[in-house]
């Protein structure tokens, strides 16, 4: 298992380089001895571009799969046998856009990944929960629940991403931790990059960044959802709002 006294925890980018590089440079201030990644790297308006900025760091790393990196995956591999005619534009568009180097790197995620971080013992990463990359994690989901999606699971620390919206509770006897979306937050404000430190303690962050540029580059793509995604960094959902879509689905693409 992975040893390390202090955890950069990023998740969900989805494209967005402009926020990721905003949170890399406070990063520089934090020096952790490790950075994990929680999935959805790639996959929006600026792939190559987010995907730069991660090949460029020189610090220890453990990156997570999440269901965009697999979606991008089956997309591939439909094409591949000729039975992509149901893909969408933005699927066929993101495969189109992402070098075989930049698969590569993608193909060596995870599907979970462990760690033993000092002040906060055994930590368990994942993109949805430890039983699927689709799970949608929060703070309002039941005891019940949770006692499920941890059967088999020995940890006192378990990190989800997915939902997009950060939290830190104890539940069911393990201390429950989603660092938030970087790139696609869901937290009813817009011009902030999510992100949390590990280590002694659970520090949840929040990194402001130049929106209007994000918004500029979103826009000068040719990303089929570019306008989409551009009303969802300016209008973003609500938590409450996320918190009851999630509770009453429970499992999500």
């Amino acid at each position: 298992m992975t040893e390390a006294t202090r955890v950069a925890l990023l998740s969900d980018v989805h494209g967005n380089a402009v926020a990721l590089q905003a949170v890399l440079r406070e990063l520089e201030g934090v020096q952790p001895d490790l950075l994990v990644f929680g999935g959805d790297l790639t996959w929006g308006p600026q792939p190559m571009e987010t995907y730069a900025l991660m090949a460029e760091l020189d610090i220890p790393a453990v990156y997570v799969r999440g269901n965009a990196e697999r979606a991008l995956f089956e997309a591939v591999a439909a094409l591949e046998v000729g039975t992509g005619d149901g893909l969408r534009p933005r699927e066929r568009w993101l495969v189109a856009r992402h070098s075989a180097e930049c698969m590569a790197f993608l193909a060596g995620f995870a599907e979970t990944a462990t760690a033993e971080v000092a002040g906060l013992g055994s930590v368990l990463f994942c993109h949805g929960s430890p039983r699927s990359d689709e799970e949608l994690v929060t703070f309002e989901t039941p005891e019940p629940r949770m006692r499920a999606l941890l059967e088999g699971a020995t940890t006192d620390v378990l990190v989800t991403a997915h939902t997009h919206v950060q939290f830190d509770r104890t539940i069911a006897g393990v201390r429950s931790v989603n660092p938030g979306s970087v790139g696609m937050p869901y937290e009813g404000r817009s011009g902030g990059a999510y992100w949390a430190t590990l280590g002694p303690d659970v520090e949840l962050r929040c990194t402001e960044y130049d929106l209007d540029e994000a918004v500029r580059q979103y826009r000068a793509t040719d990303d089929p959802l570019a306008e989409q995604m551009v009303v969802i960094l300016l209008e973003p959902p609500t938590r409450a709002e996320v918190i009851a879509d999630a509770e009453a689905r429970e499992f999500a693409g």
